[in-house]
């Protein structure tokens, strides 16, 4: 296994040594990895704390922000910086379970042997630790997406996502890009599995989205991918040899 594993930060001192400590655990037995922590413009402890982890773990990078530029930005700086073809993502809450890693990596590189369309590896918590609340704008969120856009993913807000570098980085990058990972990668000609994956109750911080932060992004969002959608263009691409 050869993987970069990205987090993007944003005030989370409390959740980054247990998390931390977990992503080392889960990658025992790999070939090759390295941790990138990308400190998203964060004001608490979060750059104290990456420094001090940087001391002792051997793989760990520590990429910061001047100031905060939101979650997807922050996981494309990951992503940009990174060194193996192979790319996994976590939230920095510790809701995501860093011992999925592996099985989704290997899953991942298996079907994509027989499938090299298959570009991504999308985690699926289907039994979530979230209130009601965020539990149904979530499904509403997702029921209504799926509708529009066709991606056939029940759970795009998931941070635990498995994919390849190349794949991402041709992607079209805007803000809130993190929530239509799937339907820009089927945009593109890729596929997508949902697998389902460990969630976990926030122990420590506070989220930092809202319910109406999230509304408004996620249709202004939606209708730019959806325009996205009908722009495209996939074709089958042959280069002709010299003398054929």
């Amino acid at each position: 296994m050869q993987v970069s594993v990205v987090i993007p930060v944003h005030n989370e001192a409390d959740n980054i040594e247990p998390l931390l400590e977990e992503i080392v655990t889960a990658m025992n037995g790999a070939e090759a990895y390295e941790v990138i922590y990308v400190d998203d413009g964060s004001n608490d402890a979060t750059a104290s704390v990456l420094s001090k982890a940087m001391q002792r773990v051997g793989a760990l990078r520590v990429i910061r922000h001047e100031f905060g530029c939101g979650q997807s930005t922050a996981v494309r700086t990951g992503i940009k910086a990174a060194k193996y073809s192979c790319i996994a993502t976590l939230d920095g809450d510790g809701q995501n379970d860093p011992a999925d890693i592996p099985k989704l990596y290997q899953l991942l590189i298996e079907q994509h042997k027989a499938n090299d369309k298959l570009w991504m590896l999308a985690g699926w918590r289907n039994k979530r630790h979230d209130s009601a609340w965020k539990l149904f704008s979530s499904k509403f969120a997702n029921t209504v997406r799926a509708a529009l856009l066709g991606d056939n993913t029940p759970d795009t807000g998931c941070g635990l996502k498995v994919f390849f570098r190349d794949k991402y980085l041709d992607l079209p990058y805007f803000d809130h890009m993190h929530r239509f990972l799937p339907a820009l990668i089927i945009r593109a000609g890729g596929q997508v599995v949902s697998e389902p994956v460990n969630h976990r109750p926030r122990v420590q911080g506070y989220s930092k989205y809202g319910t109406l932060d999230r509304l408004w992004a996620g249709v202004t969002d939606l209708a730019g991918v959806m325009w996205l959608k009908r722009r495209a263009k996939l074709t089958n691409i042959e280069e002709i040899q010299r003398g054929a």
